[in-house]
């Protein structure tokens, strides 16, 4: 897919990764962005082809709206998420919800209610922004990790379902970003506007799978080897 011309929907579209989601996609040329948000009254775009609206991941009802209002759809960026830090053992369970209900409930509901309009409207491609945490966890951020595990694998199988219609699925994964989420992270951070920029290069070139940065590279080069020697890297790494 060439964004050129494309008319996209956005999720998480008020800042970070999100915002940058929408600025790319109007340098390219697409013809028309949804920009979603819980509060699209506060979404600042000056650009008269940015089209807000309301979505919210753990209401299924404003999903259902925002793809009734947005039925000429033909690229979706599944950017939305929270990072509560909640714990797997001592954290707050309804926190855990929360994590498991945005990443992989949430994702997966924006999924389904858009499928029919992508089918629709030729194929199209679905993106769904990832994480290295996809991948591996840590003792502090547990949830987080398990539910982005869930997005993770449920995006390989919405993949295969979908290719049958001709929708490109792809799921983009990266370490740590220069966000409002990564604030209180002292570790590398990569500029966000990375993320959409190598997400449509691989979109044009047809990858199911882009990763953004050396540390999220080096995470997945890890899983072949014995985790008792990664997770002590890991140890080293983050201390």
């Amino acid at each position: 897919m060439i964004v050129t011309d494309q008319i996209a929907l956005v999720t998480g579209a008020n800042r970070g990764i999100g915002r940058q989601f929408v600025l790319e996609l109007l340098d390219r040329g697409a013809s028309k962005v949804y920009a979603t948000s819980r509060r699209p009254e506060e979404l600042a775009f000056e650009d008269s082809r940015v089209v807000p609206l309301r979505l919210d991941l753990v209401d299924p009802a404003s999903v259902t709206a925002a793809a009734a209002a947005a039925q000429d759809v033909t690229l979706l960026v599944n950017n939305a998420g929270i990072s509560t830090g909640a714990s797997l053992i001592t954290g707050d369970l309804a926190e855990i919800h929360r994590e498991m209900d945005t990443h992989f409930w949430g994702t997966l509901g924006v999924i389904r209610e858009f499928a029919p309009i992508l089918a629709t409207n030729g194929g199209g491609a679905i993106v769904n922004v990832l994480s290295a945490l996809s991948w591996f966890s840590t003792s502090t951020g547990g949830s987080y990790a398990a539910a982005k595990a869930a997005e993770w694998n449920m995006t390989n199988g919405v993949r295969g379902e979908l290719a049958g219609q001709g929708t490109l699925v792809q799921g983009v994964l990266l370490g740590a970003a220069d966000t409002d989420l990564t604030a209180g992270y002292d570790g590398p951070k990569i500029d966000p506007r990375d993320v959409p920029r190598l997400s449509f290069d691989g979109l044009a070139t047809g990858s199911i799978e882009v990763i953004v940065d050396d540390w999220t590279a080096m995470v997945k080069a890890s899983l072949a080897g014995d985790p008792a020697e990664f997770y002590a890297k890991m140890a080293q790494l983050l201390g």
